[in-house]
């Protein structure tokens, strides 16, 4: 490794520099406040757990992005946390263990093996809330509520929520009566968004031709609001749960529309994403000229059943590094620029900075001047004492 390689960072990793790193702080502090005026209690979980603890109920996804290693006081494997939400369903059902409806928030960063595709990067700092102990529309309108203030917070312009319900294609399945490999297969199709191979999967996997019919539908059923009014129809004779999964959508649609109306809302019944681990709605919030989701949830219920507590969950994730681009990070000139030294003048930083004032001394010998420390005004002498005064366009340092 040569000097200049030192420098490098392994892909996928990034650093965080000024003012980014202040707009993150900022951000950060903005939302976790958010969360708390809705009744969200902070929690932060541990960077490493054992691993049976920390991939339980999901899914293989997880486990690939998981650094594992091995735990030199026992010899049990453990497991870098990639993904805080198994975390804070293990402290709803075995460390609170609370009765009634439980509210957390969190704010930590996260280690993967490779970049995710939808939120990106290997080190996201992930901020996010869990809804536990309710199964009813009202959690699940209210997460996506908190979610949609949450990039109004971080002033997000226009929005596009995407919504979908894993529970029509799980129906769907149970009801064709399909083997894993089959189901696999029309996944795989699904996922692909190709009506050719689709039909070819669902021709060769699905008997029986209503449900055929279903599943070809499925694939096609995706826009707007009057998609909804589309699926009900081609779902007409489909198995009650189907009915009930589109009546929640519908739901969760005057809810949103109610207090969000100029959200533009997107409905995708095929969409497949977090199959293993979600088990009704789910959705993801976009923002024009990023790639990648901004916001992504639903519901995950019976995630605590491994810790003997299997309890009905809503909740939702951002990625901070994303989210604090929405609004550029322009740098604050904001100090005051104090001498090196001078009658009294420890005692008045002391007195400014107790005020909440930002004060930089300057050091013997120093070269750089106010400007590159971000300070618009100077502490300078006058009628006896130390005033505030603003900063000359020429002045340097002291």
């Amino acid at each position: 490794m040569t000097i200049a390689d030192r420098w490098l960072l392994p892909d996928g990793m990034d650093e965080v520099l000024p003012p980014q790193a202040s707009r993150m702080e900022e951000l950060r502090r903005a939302l976790l406040d958010l969360y708390h005026r809705w009744g969200y209690d902070q929690v932060m979980p541990p960077p490493v757990e054992f691993l049976d603890s920390l991939l339980t109920g999901t899914g293989t996804e997880l486990d690939l992005q998981t650094f594992k290693l091995t735990d030199q006081m026992t010899g049990r494997m453990m497991g870098v946390s990639a993904d805080v939400t198994p975390q804070v369903a293990r402290m709803d059902a075995h460390s609170l263990k609370r009765q009634g409806p439980v509210r957390l928030c969190y704010c930590t960063t996260v280690l993967r093996a490779k970049p995710d595709q939808y939120q990106g990067g290997r080190s996201p700092v992930q901020v996010g809330v869990e809804l536990f102990g309710h199964a009813g529309l009202e959690a699940d309108v209210e997460i996506l509520r908190l979610a949609l203030a949450s990039l109004q917070a971080a002033g997000a312009g226009e929005v596009h929520l995407a919504i979908g319900h894993i529970g029509i294609y799980r129906s769907l399945v149970q009801a064709a009566d399909l083997t894993p490999e089959q189901e696999k297969a029309v996944f795989e199709a699904l996922e692909l968004k190709s009506p050719g191979e689709l039909a070819a999967q669902v021709e060769a996997c699905v008997a029986d031709p209503a449900l055929a019919a279903m599943f070809r539908a499925l694939g096609e059923l995706h826009g707007g609001p009057e998609v909804l009014d589309e699926a009900r129809e081609a779902f007409a004779e489909a198995p009650q749960p189907v009915g009930a999964a589109l009546d929640q959508l519908r739901t969760l649609h005057q809810g949103v529309a109610a207090e969000h109306p100029e959200v533009d809302l997107y409905f995708d019944l095929a969409e497949l994403r977090g199959y293993q681990y979600h088990t009704g709605m789910m959705f993801a919030a976009f923002v024009p000229g990023y790639g990648q989701a901004l916001a992504k949830g639903g519901r995950y219920d019976d995630t605590g059943r491994a810790f003997g507590r299997a309890r009905p969950a809503t909740g939702f994730s951002l990625e901070l590094k994303l989210l604090a681009t929405l609004v550029p990070s322009e740098p604050r000139h904001d100090g005051i620029w104090a001498p090196v030294e001078g009658d009294g003048l420890a005692e008045v930083i002391n007195a400014l900075r107790q005020q909440g004032e930002r004060v930089v001394q300057a050091l013997p010998g120093q070269r750089t001047g106010p400007a590159e420390h971000r300070c618009h005004r100077r502490l300078v002498q006058a009628d006896g004492g130390w005033q505030v005064a603003p900063l000359e366009p020429s002045t340097d340092q002291a």
